[in-house]
């Protein structure tokens, strides 16, 4: 009976020794291939990344920049004299005529220097009436003793001519005869010098009733400037449009030049855009430009661009070649994009959160099925405001993340969620 216990006991004890030579040989062949193993790529939800595809074709070159809409004229309203406001019609923002009437201003010593003006042209006037009388009178006066002359003339002359007749008929004395004929010429000669007298006293009448006038004339225009003055301290808006801004309050004294108002016309506005001097650099004149006013794009065309950097900008002026959509106003805010460039049959793709152009970046690239992306190396060429060039590393049909992954910085692949 012991024979068989112990065959059963040696049975087990080599089945143990076995196991544990298995057991010896397979624990390190399993460390080693969990070494070998390449650690697990983290996860990233794809909801939270930007992904673009690769395409070939042609690849519009703009930059973009931040800007207001501005009145292509404004009208800058100074105060023509002296005045103190006394009232304000209309405040900035309402709709203005030529003739709108914008401050109301006074200036009690110019409404009096008109008013003076106007009594001293009466007076002139009054003068000129006095005088023009007087000279009438006399000039009737010189015509009647000139017509007395040529009356005596005419009679002396016909006694001459009979006296001559009866001298030659020897019925007169030639002494008779002599003194008709003398007197007959001093009558003549002073009917002459009684015509150059009212001749002489014409012109005489014409220059000093000009003076008098030319005194009037001068005294008018005084009076005119001094009622223009008065007219004037009602500010007018003189054009139609918006009224911009009224930096005066009541009871302000003004002095000549002082700004009263801007008065712009809305229907001719242009875009004022503020471009980073980096990309400005190859904005040109009448480049194509679009103005977005958030509630519509309008075309237009680049006019101006300031020599000057401020704030490391660039401003740009455009104008706009289409209509204004509802709402469009001065000081809109407005977002430009001006169209450099166009490159023909090129690969491109978004632009990536770190995208800078002529540089080398890397980028993940999805898998065909989409599940992971593995960290590639691409070369970028020119940029836009939404799109840049690809030189090297990708193509056509190509995926790529183009959110920031600096987060994923340890890592050459990541898996999509």
């Amino acid at each position: 009976m012991d024979k068989p216990r112990e065959g059963a006991a040696r049975k087990r004890t080599i089945r143990r020794i076995i196991y544990g030579a298995i057991v010896l040989c397979v624990v390190p062949l399993i460390t080693i291939g969990l070494n070998r193993l390449k650690p697990a790529a983290p996860t990233v939800e794809r909801a939270t990344v930007w992904i673009d595809e690769v395409k070939r074709g042609n690849m519009l070159l703009d930059v973009r920049g931040l800007g207001t809409l501005k009145p292509e004229e404004m009208l800058f309203i100074q105060a023509p004299t002296d005045g103190r406001v006394e009232k304000i019609i209309i405040h900035p923002g309402t709709t203005v005529k030529a003739d709108t009437v914008i401050v109301e201003m006074s200036n009690p010593e110019l409404q009096l220097d008109a008013l003076d003006a106007e009594w001293q042209v009466k007076s002139a006037e009054a003068t000129y009436r006095d005088l023009k009388v007087k000279l009438d009178t006399n000039q009737l006066d010189l015509k009647s003793n000139a017509a007395k002359v040529q009356s005596d003339y005419v009679q002396a002359k016909l006694k001459a001519e009979l006296e001559h007749k009866l001298d030659k008929d020897g019925l007169a004395a030639d002494l008779d005869v002599k003194i008709a004929q003398v007197t007959m010429e001093q009558l003549a000669n002073q009917d002459s010098i009684e015509k150059e007298r009212i001749r002489i006293s014409a012109d005489s009448i014409e220059a000093q009733l000009a003076a008098q006038q030319v005194a009037i004339d001068r005294l008018k225009a005084n009076y005119e400037l001094k009622k223009r003055q008065v007219s004037e301290l009602k500010i007018r808006a003189n054009t139609d449009g918006t009224l911009q801004e009224l930096p005066v309050e009541v009871g302000q004294r003004l002095t000549p030049g002082t700004l009263i108002a801007k008065v712009a016309q809305p229907s001719k506005l242009k875009a004022v855009l503020q471009i980073a001097e980096t990309q400005a650099k190859d904005i040109r004149y009448e480049q194509k430009a679009e103005i977005d006013t958030r509630n519509g794009i309008i075309p237009g065309h680049v006019i101006r661009i300031d020599p000057a950097v401020i704030n490391g900008t660039v401003t740009v002026d455009v104008k706009l070649d289409g209509p204004l959509p509802d709402g469009a106003r001065p000081d809109l805010s407005v977002d430009g994009t001006v169209e450099l460039d166009r490159l023909n049959d090129v690969l491109y793709v978004g632009r990536p959160v770190f995208g800078q152009p002529n540089s080398l970046v890397t980028l993940f690239k999805l898998d065909p099925d989409g599940i992971e992306a593995q960290r590639v190396q691409v070369k970028l060429g020119r940029t836009s405001v939404n799109t840049i060039q690809i030189l090297d590393g990708l193509k056509i049909g190509d995926k790529v993340i183009l959110s920031d992954m600096t987060a994923q910085d340890q890592h050459n692949r990541i898996r999509l969620n």
